[in-house]
This record gives C-alpha cells, sequence and structure tokens, in this order.
C-alpha cells in the first residue's frame, strides 16, 4: 500500500481516497438519478432511522436498539421493493454505458454491417412529412444495440415491413394504434402503441408535450433513437442521449438519422440553420 499521511491515529493510503472518491461518485449519481421523485423523499427517511439506530445502540438503549435493529434486518428487502423502479433505471444507465452495449464493439460484425446497410430512411422521413403537415403526432424508436423487447409487449407486436403507408395508418387519429409510440428493429415495424418511460428531469421546456418527455425518457437509459413528430406545432425532432433535436427539415432529418443509426459524418451535409437543439442533462 501507498502511504499518504496521517491523522491523528489514522493513516490514510492511496487506496483509501480512491475509496472515498468512488463511494461520492456513486451518491452523487444516485442523487441525481433520485432527485425530483418520491423515492429521494423515502431515501431520506431509511436514512433518518438508520442514523437514529446507529445513535440509539451508542448510547446504550436496549429495547429501542432491539426494535430498530428488526427494522434494519428487512431494510434491504423493503428498499428493493420501494425502489424497484429507480434500481432498475440504475442498472439501465450502468448498462449503457458498457463497452459491450456499444454498436462500435459489433461494427466490425457482418450481421450488424448488413442489417445497417438494409434499412432505408427514406419511409420515415416521407411519413414524418406527411403527418407534420397534417399536424399529427408521432414516436419512433430506432432500437439499436437493444431489441427493447420489454418495451415493444408493453404495445401490440406487428413484426411488419417498413413502408410510409403502413406509419401514416398506425399515427392517423383514427386509428387504434396511434396513441404510444413504433419500434423499428430488425429494419421492420416491431411493435405499435408502446409505452416508454417519461424523464423526470426537471430542466425540461414546459413546450415539450408527453411525446417529447417519453423520447428523453427512453433515450436517457437506451442507446436507442426516438423520431417525434409534435401534435401541436407539426415540428419534426429526434432525441439521443437525452438530447433533443428539434425543427428538422427533411434534409436535416436525414443527415441527422444516418448519422445516429449509421455513425456517418456529419460533417459532410451539415445541418441547416433552421434546426434548433434543445439539450436536457441526463
Amino acid at each position: 500500500m501507498i502511504f499518504l499521511f496521517s491523522i491523528g491515529f489514522l493513516e490514510i493510503e492511496l487506496l483509501d481516497i480512491i475509496d472515498i472518491l468512488l463511494v461520492t461518485v456513486l451518491l452523487y449519481q444516485l442523487y441525481k438519478l433520485l432527485t425530483g421523485s418520491v423515492a429521494l423523499k423515502i431515501f431520506l427517511g431509511l436514512l433518518s432511522i438508520y442514523l437514529l439506530y446507529l445513535v440509539v445502540r451508542a448510547a446504550g438503549m436496549e429495547l429501542l436498539s432491539i426494535i430498530l435493529g428488526q427494522f434494519m434486518g428487512v431494510g434491504v428487502l423493503a428498499a428493493i421493493i420501494l425502489f424497484q423502479p429507480e434500481i432498475r433505471r440504475f442498472l439501465l444507465l450502468i448498462g449503457k454505458t458498457t463497452a459491450f452495449n456499444n454498436d462500435r464493439f459489433f461494427r466490425g460484425f457482418p450481421w450488424r454491417r448488413e442489417q445497417s446497410e438494409k434499412l432505408s430512411l427514406t419511409p420515415f422521413i416521407e411519413a414524418s412529412k406527411s403527418l407534420a403537415g397534417k399536424n399529427t403526432g408521432a414516436l419512433i424508436v430506432f432500437a439499436k444495440s437493444s431489441e427493447l423487447k420489454y418495451y415493444a409487449e408493453s404495445g401490440d407486436l406487428i413484426d411488419a415491413i417498413i413502408s410510409k403507408r403502413l406509419l401514416v395508418s398506425i399515427f392517423n387519429k383514427n386509428s387504434p394504434l396511434h396513441d404510444g409510440a413504433v419500434i423499428i428493429s430488425a429494419n421492420r415495424i416491431k411493435a405499435a402503441r408502446c409505452i416508454l418511460p417519461v424523464s423526470e428531469n426537471q430542466e425540461i421546456p414546459a413546450s415539450m408535450g408527453l411525446r417529447h418527455r417519453a423520447a428523453i425518457g427512453l433515450t436517457e437509459i437506451t442507446d436507442s433513437v426516438v423520431l417525434v413528430v409534435s401534435e401541436e406545432t407539426g415540428q419534426i425532432a429526434l432525441v439521443r442521449n437525452g438530447e433533443v433535436y428539434r425543427n428538422l427539415s427533411s434534409s436535416d432529418l436525414r443527415v441527422k438519422l444516418n448519422q445516429f443509426l449509421f455513425d456517418t459524418d456529419q460533417r459532410a451535409a451539415p445541418v441547416t440553420p433552421a434546426s434548433e437543439k434543445s439539450v436536457s442533462a441526463v
């Protein structure tokens, strides 16, 4: 061990500093994950009970220590039940950042390259343009490294060939499938009327509706790309990694989809000044 310095009878080593820094980062990420939700108040309540338990045990109050000790004994199980959505989001965030979840890791494999080359963007661009002209809302999810099976099963499985007419029909206001998201996976329309997780980020502008919040929520925890057509304004937007690229023209949309889905160089076809970018921190 590498000895650094001592404070009284405590000897501080390099490993101790690294340990403290890692715990600090973990607690900060946990705080960010819980901020703005009811779970933060529950967490603070459990933490207060635990601190009270330590004080009571140090003071030698045996009866109260036994009662609080029994409560703390089942605290881990209670925390798993109470924080199930937050734990799931936290694990998804960790899984999203791993090297094996990165699409570049599989870029050299022939089946991955073939899949990317076969996906035609024209039906999505034409459908988005048609829907935007009629102020018809739409939410289209492009799955990348994950098939998004959990979210696909929340809607109606279709497994259909991609076409402009089918996309427009799905999002038609009189269609029973229009309320929700369409998931594109393996170059097919996998499911429609899918439910996406809504972002709890407090910094999202009030001008963004539920569709944008759902798109942000999904891209915060997965590497998918989401196309949004606003029902109120008819504007087309793309969302990736919690960042919203708004007011895209058809040419802008093609450039961004190529960049986000196929990792093409954006400098080859720069986005026009008409587009806006609204960033929402994860």
